[in-house]
């Protein structure tokens, strides 16, 4: 029997379900200790922001995580997925398994904030210096895990079932020619071995003010799709661009072409869809026409049958635009493509008492599909599961207009902080106690 198909609310309510009052007191003493750990996962945030590693290469960084879980007596497994670290935290009673997931890689961004603990890290990224910054604030996610792990060994004699905590590298995806991230966990055995019966993630968000919690069930987060094209030409000397074949001014016309796949080529009433050029490069000087270009980015879409035809018509245009100018063109998808985030409709209705009860009803609201990915989609293809956001702008700023995630003014308030940890601490435990108590 699969994951998704096992009767997971079923034994939810058979094995964990606790008196009312014992799961209030359970709930009011886990929040007491989130409170308590709050100042040290304000110091652990700060530490891996100053600290930064990019993808797969999250030695730092997990290495204080496996140390922090083995303190507070948890069993610790490592060497999985290259540098992700699980622990596995048994309850005294008896009850379901679920886990827990946040990510710890940083991005190949040079920070711009004045913060005294802004990043001053650089690395290789595609075989140049880059700066590296927590720009996506999985530095947050990590230290909130941590605190919550804290907090729950606290009141582990009266919790009901396991809380496997998973410690994720790579979400932004491995480094060419690697593998990583979610899907490599998975392909390794994670799900398998330690069988969570729910998976539960969360992001905090710039587009939303401090104190809100963003979600959505069903399809919440794009499918994303990163390619490569290679344009070439045949060199020449600059003033003499009839000598050769200019794959600089072929690869212009692709860019523009591709902003007619949406646009023009792509039925977009049911669903949004994006195409985007995030890199080009060729060339090295002024008077010489190189011989090829190479372009990548990403394509978003929520449907599987829009992202094939999506697919084909920016290989059809990418071919035959180049053929027409006399070059050639190739068009290839990186193999490690992500999923659409789809929250299980049912867990959903589930959990949504426990974050209005957290942040108040008025502050947790549906929120529009989002065009940004996460390979969290990883996960909720194989077991139920539920992804939301927490707010991270100052409420006097306008999230409209603050820097969003990935850029290298990115800014989280600390304030975010306690909501966050609280959240996510109630679904844990409110699923494991069988509760489905709302906003009081």
């Amino acid at each position: 029997m699969s994951l998704r198909t096992r009767p997971w609310l079923l034994s939810v309510l058979l094995c964990s379900s606790l008196p009312a009052q014992g799961a209030e007191d359970l709930a009011a003493r886990v929040d007491a200790a989130i409170a308590k750990v709050q100042p040290r996962i304000i110091e652990w945030r700060r530490d891996f922001h100053q600290n930064p590693e990019l993808s797969n290469r999250e030695f730092r960084t997990s290495k204080i995580v496996a140390e922090h879980l083995r303190k507070l007596g948890l069993q610790v497994d490592t060497g999985i997925a290259k540098t992700a670290v699980v622990g596995v935290l048994k309850g005294g009673r008896p009850g379901p398994t679920i886990a827990l997931r946040a990510d710890m890689d940083g991005l190949p961004v040079v920070e711009q904030t004045d913060l005294p603990f802004r990043s001053k890290v650089t690395s290789t990224y595609r075989n140049e210096t880059v700066g590296v910054m927590h720009a996506c604030g999985h530095d947050a996610h990590t230290a909130i895990l941590m605190g919550l792990a804290e907090a729950l060994v606290s009141v582990k004699n009266e919790l009901p079932g396991t809380v496997v905590f998973f410690f994720q590298p790579a979400e932004e995806g491995a480094p060419a020619g690697e593998e990583g991230g979610a899907s490599l966990m998975i392909k390794e055995g994670v799900l398998e071995k330690y069988r969570p019966e729910a998976v539960f993630g969360l992001h905090v968000f710039s587009n939303m003010p401090t104190g809100m919690i963003g979600y959505r069930g069903g399809p919440l987060m794009a499918g994303s799709d990163s390619y490569r094209i290679v344009v070439k030409g045949r060199q020449t000397h600059g003033a003499r661009p009839w000598g050769g074949v200019d794959p600089v001014v072929v690869s212009a016309q692709i860019v523009g072409g591709l902003q007619t796949v949406v646009s023009r080529m792509t039925d977009i009433t049911a669903n949004p869809a994006v195409v985007t050029v995030g890199a080009i490069k060729g060339g090295i000087r002024n008077n010489i026409v190189p011989d090829d270009v190479e372009m990548i980015g990403t394509i978003r879409t929520f449907d599987p049958q829009q992202r094939r035809e999506i697919i084909d018509n920016i290989r059809r245009l990418v071919e035959n635009t180049a053929a027409a100018s006399g070059a050639t063109a190739t068009f290839e998808i990186d193999p490690g493509s992500n999923p659409v985030v789809r929250n299980d409709p049912e867990l959903t209705t589930r959990v949504l008492p426990s974050l209005q009860r957290i942040a108040g009803g008025g502050n947790v609201r549906a929120v529009p599909l989002v065009t940004g990915a996460e390979d969290f989609a990883f996960f909720a293809e194989r077991a139920p599961s539920f992804f939301y956001f927490v707010g991270v702008t100052p409420r006097e700023q306008n999230p409209v207009t603050a820097a969003s995630n990935h850029s290298p003014l990115f800014y989280l308030d600390e304030a975010a902080l306690p909501l966050a940890s609280r959240s996510f601490a109630a679904l844990a435990v409110d699923y494991l106690s069988g509760e489905r108590r709302g906003d009081r």
